[in-house]
């Protein structure tokens, strides 16, 4: 059963004068415990503001959002705000992409940690600061008690970010939302940390939501990979599944521009042509349409609905995915 079930979630931003701007577009995925989902895209794609919609962190004002996010019994989306604090950061909580501007800067690091640990932990004084300790030698932070004394500017980029993880698992949540969590970190401590989210995830049976466009990540980590595009899942299948048939011509790109160790020298890669921006409305047709290499006049009749072409489970968004040759490949 499912610890989180989010149902056609749409998040549209409005603005006196101006067009709506819609986000998120109708997204649907479960998460249930000691579970890792990703959501995979380019920037823009609408996978942060999925994010903070379910977190509640998004303006009163200028935002539309619809669908329903229900979290142990209960939809975020609806919830009271008293509720909704008492359960962020306690059994629901997140780590954000940016450590510099979700850090207070005029309050050291420690304080910031331990008022985390006395509003949902309920310690106090000197064990509220062994544990804050304990949790940023965790993470890898060295001479975790005197940085306990600093502020954020005087870290490191990487050391913002590994604070942010110490905060974020302060409390051992049920549910922990990973923006890009290992952005600004170099290769040893972002193996370090993502050993750190598998532990969380074995041993705890935490439900984990990944948001990163790196695949390496995705690869190493996730149980069931949601690929978005334009605000909408355009691929969900698990992950050996998506990484063995990348079937929507999107995935397929995202997978092939991937530099590759046994490639012959010289070999180009293959990005995917144009930007996010080139795209059409879902109204209209496939939004991935005008950057598509299979593209066909079919492209544009209607939105695509998700179907499963190749696999039971395997659900894609389009009128002409990319299938195996073979009926060999077919079957497996």
């Amino acid at each position: 059963m499912a610890l989180l079930s989010v149902d056609e979630l749409s998040v549209t931003f409005t603005a006196k004068g101006r067009k709506d701007s819609i986000a998120v577009d109708g997204v649907s995925f479960d998460v249930a415990e000691g579970q890792v989902v990703g959501l995979v895209g380019e920037s823009g794609c609408g996978k942060s503001v999925t994010s903070l919609a379910l977190m509640g962190l998004l303006p009163a004002k200028g935002v539309r959002i619809g669908g329903r996010a229900v979290f142990d019994g209960q939809d975020l989306l609806t919830m009271s705000p008293q509720y909704r604090r008492d359960i962020r950061g306690s059994q629901l909580a997140m780590i954000f992409q940016d450590p510099l501007s979700s850090l207070n800067p005029v309050v050291p690091i420690g304080v910031q940690i331990t008022e985390i640990l006395e509003r949902h932990r309920g310690m106090k004084g000197e064990a509220a600061r062994k544990e804050a300790a304990h949790l940023l030698d965790r993470v890898g932070i060295p001479d975790p008690a005197r940085r306990l004394k600093e502020f954020p500017h005087q870290l490191s980029g990487g050391m913002r970010q590994r604070a942010l993880i110490a905060m974020a698992v302060a409390c051992a949540p049920r549910m922990l939302i990973a923006d890009e969590p290992t952005t600004a970190l170099d290769v040893t401590i972002q193996a370090q940390i993502l050993e750190l989210l598998k532990e969380l995830v074995d041993q705890e049976g935490t439900a984990l939501l990944m948001i990163t466009h790196d695949l390496g990540v995705v690869a190493g980590l996730c149980d069931e990979v949601n690929v978005l595009y334009a605000g909408r899942a355009v691929e969900s299948a698990g992950r050996r599944d998506l990484f063995t048939y990348p079937t929507h011509p999107y995935a397929h790109g995202l997978l092939g521009s991937i530099p590759r160790l046994d490639a012959p020298r010289g070999e180009p890669l293959r990005p995917i042509r144009g930007s996010i921006n080139d795209r059409i409305a879902w109204a209209d047709g496939c939004a991935f349409a005008p950057r598509c290499d299979r593209y066909t006049m079919e492209c544009l009749t209607g939105t695509p609905e998700l179907t499963e072409p190749r696999a039971a489970g395997h659900q894609v968004r389009c009128v002409n995915p990319v299938l195996p040759k073979s009926k060999a490949e077919v079957s497996a």
